[in-house]
C-alpha cells in the first residue's frame, strides 16, 4: 500500500501544472501568432512541396537510424548544411513576398506618423473618383478588358518602367480609350498615382495562388499578383463576361457594382485624413466591410 501511495505522490508531481506567469502567457501568444502565420504561410506557397520533401528525408533519416545503416547516416549529416543554403536560394522569391507581406502591416505606422504632410492631403479628389467609377462600367458594359491599379503607400515604379510614361490627369474618356481595342496601350495594366494617370501597358506579377479559381485568366492572375506585393487596389474588367472585380491584400472580390467599387475608393481616398489626438499617435476607425 506505501508503494502505490509513493507511486501516486511521484506522478502527480509529474503532471502538476507549473506556475504560469503574466509573460509566460505573453510567450504562448506571440508563439501561437508565429507559428499560425508560417504554418498559413507554408501551405499558400512552394514551401509546401518543400516540407512535404522533408519529411520524407526525415523517415529516410529514421529508418537508416533505425536499421544503423552508416552510410545513409553519414549522407544526411554532410548534405543538411549544403541543402539549408539551397533552400534560401530556390525559395528567395517566398521569402521576399512574406518579408514584403510583414512590411505592409504598418504595425510601426499606426503608432508613428513620419511624414505629417502627406497626411493632411487626399490621395485624389472626388472628381478622379467619379471619372474612375464611370469609365469602369463603361467597359464594363461594352465588355472591354481593363486592369487598373491604383498606387498606395507602397510605390509601383518598378512597374511603372515595364510600360509607356504618360502622366496625364486621369478622365473617364482618356481611360476609356486606353483600353479600346487595337489600340497601342490596350495590352498591360495602367497605373494611377493620385489624380493623374502615371503609366500605361505595364506589366504586373502573376500570382502563383494554387488555390484561385481555375475560371480565371491572366488579366485576374495578375490584378492578384500586383496586391499581394503592394498595398495596391487594383480593378478588373472581364472581357468576357464584362463583370468588375476588386484584388487587394491578395484577395479577390468578384461581381461588385458601383455602390460597392465608390465605397472601397472613398476608403483608399480619406484612409490618412483621419483625426489625431496627438501628434505621434494616428488613431484609426475600422469601418471597412468584410467580404469572404
Amino acid at each position: 500500500m506505501e508503494t502505490i501511495r509513493s507511486l501516486i505522490r511521484e506522478y502527480s508531481v509529474w503532471i502538476s501544472i507549473p506556475k504560469i506567469s503574466i509573460t509566460d502567457i505573453i510567450e504562448i501568444i506571440i508563439l501561437a501568432f508565429l507559428i499560425y502565420n508560417v504554418v498559413k504561410w507554408v501551405k499558400n506557397t512552394r514551401a509546401w512541396t518543400l516540407v512535404k520533401g522533408l519529411v520524407v528525408i526525415m523517415v529516410f533519416w529514421l529508418v537508416a537510424v533505425f536499421f544503423d545503416l552508416n552510410v545513409v547516416i553519414w549522407i544526411i549529416k554532410n548534405t543538411i548544411n549544403v541543402g539549408i543554403i539551397a533552400i534560401v536560394i530556390i525559395f528567395q522569391p517566398e521569402f521576399r513576398k512574406a518579408l514584403e507581406q510583414l512590411g505592409q502591416k504598418n504595425l510601426v505606422k499606426s503608432f508613428i506618423t513620419f511624414d505629417d504632410n502627406k497626411d493632411r492631403n487626399e490621395k485624389f479628389s472626388d472628381h478622379t473618383l467619379n471619372e474612375i467609377v464611370r469609365a469602369t462600367f463603361e467597359l464594363a458594359r461594352t465588355k472591354t478588358g481593363a486592369l487598373i491599379v491604383m498606387e498606395e503607400e507602397t510605390p509601383l515604379n518598378d512597374f511603372e518602367s515595364t510600360g509607356i510614361f504618360i502622366d496625364s490627369l486621369i478622365s473617364s474618356e482618356l481611360l476609356i480609350n486606353i483600353f479600346e481595342h487595337n489600340t497601342p496601350l490596350h495590352d498591360g495594366a495602367v497605373i494611377l498615382r493620385g489624380n493623374r494617370i502615371a503609366a500605361a501597358t505595364c506589366y504586373l506579377p502573376l500570382s502563383d495562388n494554387m488555390q484561385l479559381s481555375k475560371d480565371l485568366g491572366t488579366r485576374h492572375r495578375a490584378g492578384i499578383g500586383i496586391s499581394e506585393v503592394s498595398d495596391s487596389l487594383t480593378i478588373i474588367v472581364s472581357e468576357e463576361t464584362g463583370k468588375v472585380s476588386i484584388a487587394k491584400g491578395g484577395k479577390l472580390i468578384r461581381n461588385v457594382d458601383g455602390d460597392y467599387l465608390r465605397a472601397k475608393l472613398l476608403d483608399i481616398q480619406h484612409k490618412s485624413v483621419e483625426p489625431k489626438k496627438l501628434k505621434l499617435w494616428k488613431g484609426r476607425i475600422k469601418n471597412e466591410r468584410e467580404v469572404d
